[in-house]
């Protein structure tokens, strides 16, 4: 058997509903408004590094906060209605930084109908589509007198060369579409093809071990490095190797760690 069909393979075992359950993308998937899925799918994204148990658990708990409505409470809450949220908190991600997601969500989809435009709009061509997205969308989210210097950490952006694993996974998310259902593929303006690989450590272990990864630092570069190795499999959905490689990775720890 050759890699690629190996990679498919484990690609069948893990793109699959039974995979929902155990990961973060299973709150979003508890909503079907697709204002709901975007807020929450973005901020359980952004909150996802340490234990999944824990991942979920903290963003169940966010949910609550927000009365099992998070659209809703964004657009219509009252400032009183803030105060419980002044105390959630995940790693190093607090209350301030909570308020700031729901000021900038607040602003956001009193204008605008998707998250999605949030992204396209910096999309100036095709070959280096995401990047751009991603940059761009970093520098809108803070341009805001209310950002706080701190947020930022929560938020990556290649131009400081991170690798975005977060943001990276968001996306995965909202554009890849297929049969099984475990992503949304809510969005339509943003192609498959140009999505780039979501490098967590369990990705990149197994990504090595297969010779797909030679850069040594974990950086934008690295992601764009492996995300080319694996559009040779796949050119028009290369991004579906993160079942494969995620999943590959946890069976082979026993942990469930991003």
């Amino acid at each position: 058997m050759n890699l690629k069909e190996h990679f498919n393979q484990q690609v069948e075992r893990f793109n699959h509903p039974d995979f929902i359950t155990n990961d973060p993308i299973s709150i979003p998937h508890q909503f079907t408004r697709k204002q709901d899925i975007e807020i929450i799918g973005f901020w359980v994204a952004m909150l996802a590094w340490g234990q999944r148990v824990t991942i979920i658990n903290k963003s169940n708990e966010l949910v609550d906060m927000m009365g099992g409505k998070p659209y809703d409470f964004i657009m219509n809450h009252r400032d009183i209605d803030l105060k419980p949220l002044i105390h959630f908190k995940h790693r190093t991600f607090n209350g301030d930084d909570t308020l700031y997601f729901i000021h900038f969500f607040r602003n956001f989809y009193a204008k605008h109908e998707s998250l999605e435009e949030a992204f396209t709009k910096f999309r100036k061509s095709d070959d280096n589509q995401m990047e751009e997205m991603l940059t761009g969308f970093n520098m809108f989210f803070f341009d805001d007198e209310n950002a706080l210097q701190r947020t930022q950490k929560h938020v990556a952006t290649p131009a400081r060369r991170s690798t975005c694993k977060r943001l990276n996974m968001f996306m995965r998310w909202m554009v890849r579409k297929d049969e099984k259902g475990v992503d949304f593929g809510l969005w339509k303006n943003i192609p498959m093809s140009s999505l780039k690989i979501p490098l967590d450590v369990h990705v990149e272990r197994v990504a090595r071990k297969y010779g797909l990864l030679q850069r040594k630092q974990r950086d934008w570069n690295a992601v764009l490095e492996l995300t080319e190795h694996l559009q040779r499999f796949d050119p028009e959905d290369p991004v579906k190797y993160d079942f494969a490689l995620f999943g590959e990775g946890v069976m082979e720890k026993q942990e469930e760690k991003f």
